[in-house]
């Protein structure tokens, strides 16, 4: 049993079912991440856990005790909005203590738990400020701080970077996760964006269409993804896909190119490789040749866009530096030990040489 167990948990809205029967074990101090893609049901499982939405049946359980019927302010959860959703007429100071007010708590203890909380999140010097003085990074961390200073039992966090600039939720990515092993707590956070969930959490849920695709740690998925879903989902550039044909007992074809399948994977409808594991060769001297048709320099790296023979395109990962542009010609390697095979289902028949 589990800090927080989601158990057979389903939603539906009329003859609409949502949620399918979603398992989730959850440990103390876990950093959990829901991932997935718009829809796909994340938000509203977060909702059910904090007990905005009704669950249509199964059980979550935290610390042990059912909580379904159980009213929001009596969970001990505290929940981090994407809108920030603070009080304009108040201070940073009002609005990280409202809540503890509103619970009886005397001044004195909520002067110190601001204090704590304000130090503990470099927001010291902005109490007496009000929401309208505030950068966004700012007024996001007033949010946290309302939420920290409850000390609850699960934080629950909705898209709370999504508002912010790409610089800045950089930088407030990197405090969450340094705030995340200070505190040790347990926290639920939701996002469609894989890069977050890759680097902040402990374990991720992958979520498509109201059904766990997936549940592990970030290299667990991205080395060995269960579904061609997963596959394509986490990693940035995304998966390349071709599809191939049944050749014989240990291989399979691409535009005529025979390519070595292992045990159970000979019968792959598609294969897959990440940008970063193709490797160029001179033309001629790898599994296939391609056309770049188009660059794409981000300093460090450059991405080629390049055409297969069969009118396919690859992404492959390339230095910085490198000469390569539209109109190249180039060969490339697709390692077997980088290769993942596909059924015609999508379910994972190998990785890496490896079958699932």
């Amino acid at each position: 049993m589990g800090f927080l167990d989601i158990r057979e948990v389903t939603k539906s809205y009329g003859p609409v079912e949502v949620l399918h029967r979603v398992d989730i074990s959850v440990a103390e101090g876990e950093f959990l991440v829901l991932v997935g893609p718009s829809g796909c049901g994340k938000s509203t499982l977060l909702n059910m856990i904090a007990g905005l939405e009704g669950i249509t049946s199964g059980d979550i359980a935290i610390k042990g005790r059912v909580v379904n019927g159980v009213h929001p302010s009596k969970r001990n959860i505290a929940m981090v909005f994407q809108s920030y959703a603070l009080y304009p007429n108040m201070t940073v100071a009002q609005n990280i203590t409202f809540g503890l007010e509103m619970h009886g708590v005397a001044r004195p203890e909520r002067e110190r738990a601001l204090a704590d909380v304000a130090k503990l999140l470099q927001i010291d010097h902005l109490i007496d400020r009000k929401p309208g003085q505030l950068s966004g990074g700012q007024r996001q961390r007033v949010a946290m701080g309302r939420a920290l200073v409850r000390k609850p039992d699960v934080f629950l966090f909705d898209e709370p970077l999504s508002n912010l600039d790409a610089k800045l939720r950089v930088q407030m990515r990197v405090e969450l996760e340094a705030l995340h092993r200070e505190l040790g707590a347990t926290m639920i956070y939701v996002t469609h964006d894989q890069v977050e969930a890759m680097t902040m959490a402990d374990k991720i849920v992958v979520l498509n269409g109201g059904r766990i695709e997936q549940v592990g740690a970030p290299l667990d998925l991205y080395h060995r993804p269960a579904t061609e879903f997963v596959a394509g989902f986490i990693g940035a550039p995304a998966m390349n896909f071709l599809d191939v044909a049944a050749r014989d007992a240990s291989s399979v074809a691409y535009a005529g190119h025979a390519i070595s399948a292992p045990p159970g994977a000979a019968g792959a409808a598609r294969i897959g490789i990440r940008p970063e594991h193709v490797v160029i060769r001179p033309v001629g001297e790898g599994n296939i040749d391609l056309d770049v048709t188009l660059r794409e320099t981000l300093g460090g790296d450059a991405y080629l866009y390049a055409r297969t023979e069969a009118g396919d395109t690859l992404v492959i990962r390339a230095e910085g530096d490198t000469v390569l542009d539209a109109g190249a010609r180039i060969g490339a390697d697709l390692p077997a030990a980088r290769l993942h095979f596909f059924a015609a289902d999508g379910r994972t028949l190998a990785s890496g040489g490896v079958a699932a």
